[in-house]
């Protein structure tokens, strides 16, 4: 059995049921890109224990009823949080879709930190119609969506790959 290339992974068919993917050296790329996005979630923390000292709200309180300043608190602690909840999809959906497009899940997972920080400093106004800013995160999240399904179909043999487009 001889292996499908395709332009950033070697498929090689070890029954007909049964397919091994090689990862492109330009998966390190997806895999910098992953260790990047905790970066970003442990700067958010950082930011909210910040804010708990700041703002005088302790443990396990999550959200604060003070008038004066629980508005701001919530907000960076809602920051955090929302992109804990989003978390996991991101991270698989960059695994996923990176095993076959690579620079296009690097990319995206790029805009998606990006959008994080720009939601996460909008969100700290104050004022949650500033955490709008950061919506290009959430495209770059649809995207990788798109781009983890197309890669399974790629290895289910749903979509041609490149010359002879074997199917299994």
């Amino acid at each position: 059995m001889s292996p499908v290339t395709s332009q950033n992974i070697d498929l090689l068919p070890l029954s007909d049921s049964t397919r091994m993917a090689v990862l492109s050296k330009e998966y390190g790329y997806v895999m910098l890109t992953g260790a990047a996005s905790f970066v970003l979630v442990m700067h958010l923390a950082v930011k909210v224990g910040k804010a708990r000292k700041k703002y005088n709200v302790e443990y396990p309180t999550m959200y604060s009823a003070d008038p004066e300043n629980g508005r701001i608190f919530n907000c960076i602690q809602r920051a955090h949080q929302n992109t804990l909840e989003a978390y996991p999809a991101f991270l698989f959906f960059l695994a996923t879709g990176g095993i076959y497009h690579p620079r296009v899940a690097t990319g995206l997972g790029i805009t998606w930190i990006i959008g994080r920080i720009l939601y996460a400093y909008g969100y700290y106004t104050g004022d949650p119609k500033n955490r709008r800013r950061g919506a290009i995160g959430s495209v770059a999240l649809i995207g990788l969506l798109g781009t983890g399904v197309y890669s399974a179909c790629q290895h289910l043999g749903w979509v041609c790959q490149g010359e002879g487009c074997p199917r299994s």
